[in-house]
């Protein structure tokens, strides 16, 4: 039989469990751990030593995993957690921030309450289906051959603001056009389930709009366990879980966001981030490009983040639809962009953060936001998880490792900060280490267990069912393949006679 919650005895003592949250709270997966809460200016330091140090380079490139995995993190993210509570210097208690998103992998940033409470997301002759917009009436300046009033942006307010379940995934372009692929995926099912082409996932009685919402969930909760993690973090400590049970990760009812999840471990996206994109053929420095597409037009063509208003009326141009097969593995003969390392630093961009009350570098607020929540050290994490410490040495290497000497994070480093090294040291930056890893699966898994409408409680020897290049299975690249949007700039001849 699986074991679900708590974890065995260790020299015959009980182990505490993680600290029980009420529903829609944050709360602590180590509840007995001695918070480590450094100075605000050792931390500042670190941060501003956590930088790139050739942006550019191939060599600090993550061959293993492709750029479209960095937002696809990004998206997840925004379907589980959401806090409000601003960045501050006093300790705040993990209990009384609320998470406004379900702790669920159930795409309520997509389908929000659904038709009936918020039709605004839907098609009004036709609720099963979410609205879509079109891009600009007006050509885009990168190429303004290419046809304009396109389907492929999210619907849109005269205010420029996208109607969405989370707005958040409007705040850079390309969170927003892959919301916008999972809009399609789910319109798609429900036409497959029309014309009887897609079987759903039961036989009970339920309309279209819910067969279909149970079936796309169930394909992108696969997706989350199956492609992304398995991508990212080390598969032996996913498949302990998976077969022998969650040891660190407890709740009573319900589950909730550690924060050790939420402001150390899931952060490893940061480090992932590229500058600049290889975006589709118009936004690219390879040769017959006008630009690559770096950071901050991507955070300019969005209402959220950027100043979409100011292009040419209201939605984004033709040009900017994405090319997804230059995000992930779909076409051999177009080459993706990969990720960044996950390894302790982060590209120059991330150090100033526009919009943002100072402190405006990136790594300088998610160490500060560690502290606030008074995460437990990395070392003391690993000692309590029973993996091996980095050492001082490991510590103290390459160009952060002389600022987290001086500091004496070499002996304690912040949680964040250590995930990131122990994936540079353990895994040569292309997955993370041990601690990182069993962090994230036993959060993962436990929202899915907790959920009792997820495919793991609900039938736990389903595999997908939907078109892949490996049946029983299915990927982000399946998915964006079956949906059929790949390169619309490309594919459908959209260029004005």
């Amino acid at each position: 039989m699986r074991r679900r919650h708590g974890f065995p005895p260790r020299n015959g003592e009980k182990q505490p469990l993680s600290e029980f949250a009420p529903a829609g709270k944050f709360g602590r997966l180590f509840p007995k751990l001695r918070p480590f809460t450094p100075s605000v200016e050792s931390l500042t330091d670190l941060g501003n030593a956590m930088s790139d140090p050739s942006p550019e380079k191939p060599e600090g490139d993550n061959l293993k995993v492709p750029a479209g995995f960095t937002y696809l993190g990004q998206f997840i993210d925004h379907d589980i957690t959401l806090d409000t509570t601003a960045l501050q210097e006093i300790i705040v208690d993990p209990l009384a921030v609320v998470n406004f998103r379900t702790p669920m992998l159930d795409l309520d940033s997509i389908y929000g309450s659904g038709p009936e409470a918020q039709p605004y997301l839907y098609q009004l002759d036709d609720p099963d289906l979410f609205l879509i917009g079109t891009t600009n009436e007006t050509p885009g300046t990168g190429d303004p051959k290419i046809k304009p009033s396109l389907p492929n942006d999210l619907p849109r307010l005269s205010s420029t603001l996208a109607v969405l379940g989370d707005s958040r995934n409007d705040e850079n372009l390309i969170v927003a056009q892959l919301h916008l692929a999972f809009l399609k995926f789910h319109n798609k099912v429900v036409a497959g389930i029309r014309d009887g082409s897609i079987k759903p996932t039961s036989s009970i009685d339920k309309s279209v709009f819910e067969q279909a919402r149970e079936l796309v969930i169930w394909h992108y909760q696969w997706i989350v366990i199956h492609d992304f993690l398995t991508r990212l973090i080390d598969k032996e400590q996913l498949e302990i879980v998976l077969k022998k049970g969650r040891e660190f990760f407890s709740f009573k009812e319900q589950p909730f966001i550690p924060v050790e999840f939420a402001v150390a471990a899931y952060r490893l996206g940061h480090s992932m981030v590229r500058a600049e994109y290889d975006y589709n053929r118009v936004f690219t420095p390879r040769p017959g490009g006008v630009t690559p597409a770096t950071l901050e037009l991507l955070f300019a063509f969005t209402a959220k983040s950027g100043k979409l208003g100011d292009f040419a009326n209201i939605p984004i141009p033709s040009d900017w639809i994405i090319d997804w097969r230059r995000f992930y593995e779909i076409d051999p003969a177009v080459p993706f962009n990969p990720s960044r390392k996950l390894d302790p630093f982060l590209v120059d961009p991330l150090k100033k953060l526009p919009n943002v009350p100072a402190p405006s570098s990136l790594a300088v607020r998610n160490l500060l936001r560690g502290r606030s929540v008074s995460l437990p050290s990395g070392q003391s994490v690993a000692r309590f998880m029973r993996f091996k410490r980095l050492t001082r040495a490991e510590i103290a290497s390459g160009p952060d490792g002389a600022v987290a000497v001086k500091h004496g994070f070499d002996i304690e480093s912040p949680l964040w900060y250590y995930i990131l090294k122990e994936a540079q040291i353990q895994a040569q930056g292309e997955r993370l280490g041990q601690v990182g890893s069993r962090i994230l699966a036993e959060v993962f898994v436990g929202l899915l267990e907790g959920d009792s409408s997820s495919y793991l409680v609900r039938n736990p020897d389903w595999k997908p069912t939907l078109p892949a290049q490996i049946p029983g299975t299915f990927t982000m690249a399946d998915l964006l393949k079956f949906v059929g949007d790949l390169s619309p700039i490309d594919e459908t001849n959209n260029l004005n006679p």
